[in-house]
């Protein structure tokens, strides 16, 4: 096991180090609350924020030199998109815990110290994630895993939305040999998230302080909330590179079932109801085959189902 101190080392009081990369691209006033959030943890040791800016002009005024609370602007060096600028930032770091946080999204006070203590305790663990708090139009519901793991098994059947990508601590050297960096070749850079927790399940369980640590912001702050056909792709991309999908039930009917809610709220009818045919045939009590067929049909606009399941803080 590397030494969790790692080239950077530990701070006087013994935390260690945390880098923390936050993609972004056009969302000033947004950035900066998921900025001030990360400035505001209680961590005893120093965090290093590096905001990768994709495909914008970056924002100099940022850049902070206090040696506890550094900020760091950097520019997507990369594949553009999501992907890419977080793995500009976590190859721009040397510290040896690297977190997530997307620029749309505030992370609670205690979030550092509580998942560095859980990896502290847990030499094995390499990925680290927590609960959330989804707020939809200013409506919040609480998402928790209901356990301190989570399994490839789990994340088969499901993708456990509470697992967000803004709730992300890994150990860096896992990151670059053997979970492997942030897939840059996903359409749109979607699901990205998953596809890194199931590579890093596979190797050992996502260890979760199984309670709300980060706010996350659904909704029309999202770039990918409606972008359908780049779903329909991502999701056949991950069934492409992951065929074990496949061999759990329940899991692979969602996924069917998703592209088939995708392809219907894009106006790809026939081809949508092939997918919620197959999603029904492989798991008869999957809804979301039932959710695109109707969709498809055109008797309920995808949106509207889309903007309900959100205000109780789920997804399709």
């Amino acid at each position: 096991m590397t030494d969790p101190r790692g080239p950077s080392g530990a701070a006087a009081d013994g935390a260690i180090p945390i880098a923390v990369v936050i993609p972004t691209r056009d969302r000033p006033g947004l950035l900066r609350e998921a900025i001030d959030g990360v400035l505001a943890q209680d961590y005893p040791g120093p965090v290093e924020v590096l905001v990768v800016f994709d495909g914008t002009q970056p924002d100099r005024t940022l850049v902070r030199a206090d040696p506890r609370r550094t900020v760091r602007v950097l520019t997507n060096a990369r594949t553009p998109g999501l992907a890419g600028a977080r793995n500009t930032g976590i190859c721009a770091t040397d510290k040896t815990l690297v977190a997530f946080c997307d620029d749309d999204d505030v992370w609670l006070p205690d979030k550092l110290s509580a998942q560095a203590a859980l990896l502290a305790a847990d030499p094995d663990a390499e990925m680290g994630s927590s609960g959330i708090e989804v707020d939809f139009e200013g409506r919040r519901s609480i998402r928790l895993a209901g356990s301190a793991q989570v399994t490839h098994a789990q994340l088969l059947r499901s993708r456990m939305v509470m697992l967000h990508s803004s709730t992300f601590l890994l150990r860096r050297p896992a990151l670059l040999d053997g979970i492997g960096l942030v897939d840059e070749r996903i359409p749109g850079g979607q699901n990205e998230d998953w596809d890194l927790l199931l590579r890093a399940s596979a190797r050992r369980p996502v260890a979760v302080v199984d309670r709300p640590l980060v706010r996350v912001r659904w909704g029309r702050t999202s770039y990918y909330a409606r972008h359908w056909e780049t779903k329909a792709q991502s999701l056949r991309w991950m069934l492409d590179h992951h065929p074990d999908i496949r061999s759990e039930p329940v899991g692979a009917a969602r996924v069917f079932g998703q592209i088939g809610f995708a392809l219907a709220c894009g106006g790809q009818r026939r081809e949508a109801l092939r997918w919620a045919a197959r999603a029904a045939r492989t798991h008869p009590a999957e809804w979301r085959a039932a959710a695109a067929a109707v969709v498809a049909t055109g008797l309920v606009r995808g949106d509207r189902v889309l903007d309900l399941l959100h205000r109780f803080g789920r997804g399709v």
